[in-house]
């Protein structure tokens, strides 16, 4: 992990971006600690750091102030990174459909998801192990938000994480339920009931499958991004409860 800027937010928060080979990155940590603090990585969609910007850094904010160590790292093909013609193809073809008004066909979704996932997991991991080789970073460790088939497999393969806090609001290949169904630790789900661009019901069956005692689905009236802020309060009081 190399370290490229740091600077401290108005709160005190410290932000450093670094890059992992060819990964770039950004971790925060609260402004003061008296012992290595707790790890959430935060997920976010295929759009770009400096696009999710403002969102990643209110929230790592948020997260810092209940003295938690926040992180995120840039997804294969996104911002600056080499660009990946075949996810660019499958992004194409999912606009497509969509303008055309047809079904996004499983063969889509497949192609736009699970390469994703492929990729996107170990890089994860990699990162949890510099972020974890930190003297101010201690875990456990929770993922939050995201593409939610990245989440479904980094709480199946990855045991340093603990907790998980998922956003139903991306597409789910077929593929991605049966590893649901392999997933154990303490989950809690945000959905958006009038996300257009979500199907509810594939939604509701995903959290029917996945097979943690303790899991909870917090629904809200609303679009895609009009989580009420009750709603990101309970998500925080779910990594308070699991992460402390």
């Amino acid at each position: 992990m190399h370290f490229t800027s740091e600077q401290r937010l108005d709160d005190g928060v410290l932000e450093r971006e670094f890059t992992l080979g060819e990964i770039p990155g950004i971790v925060w940590t609260p402004a003061s600690a008296s012992a290595p603090v707790p790890l959430i990585l935060l997920g976010h969609p295929p759009l770009g750091l400096r696009r999710m910007y403002p969102r990643l850094v209110d929230r790592a904010r948020h997260s810092a102030a209940e003295g938690f160590a926040t992180a995120t790292i840039e997804l294969p093909g996104s911002g600056d990174r080499p660009h990946w013609p075949a996810a660019e193809q499958s992004r194409a073809d999912l606009r497509r459909a969509m303008e055309a008004g047809e079904p996004v066909s499983d063969e889509i979704v497949d192609a736009l998801i699970l390469p994703l996932v492929d990729k996107a997991v170990p890089e994860w991991q990699a990162a949890l192990d510099a972020l974890l080789s930190l003297p101010e970073i201690g875990g456990p460790v929770g993922y939050s938000g995201g593409v939610i088939s990245v989440g479904i497999r980094l709480a199946v393969v990855e045991p340093r994480i603990v907790a998980v806090g998922l956003f139903a609001g991306s597409f789910v290949p077929r593929a991605m339920f049966e590893e649901a169904r392999q997933v154990t630790i303490p989950l809690h789900v945000l959905l958006q009931w009038d996300d257009e661009g979500n199907d509810r019901q594939a939604a509701l069956d995903l959290f029917d499958a996945f097979s943690s005692k303790e899991k909870s689905l917090h629904a809200s009236m609303g679009g895609h991004t009009g989580v009420p802020q009750f709603a990101g309060d309970a998500a925080a009081q779910f990594f308070t409860r699991h992460l402390k």
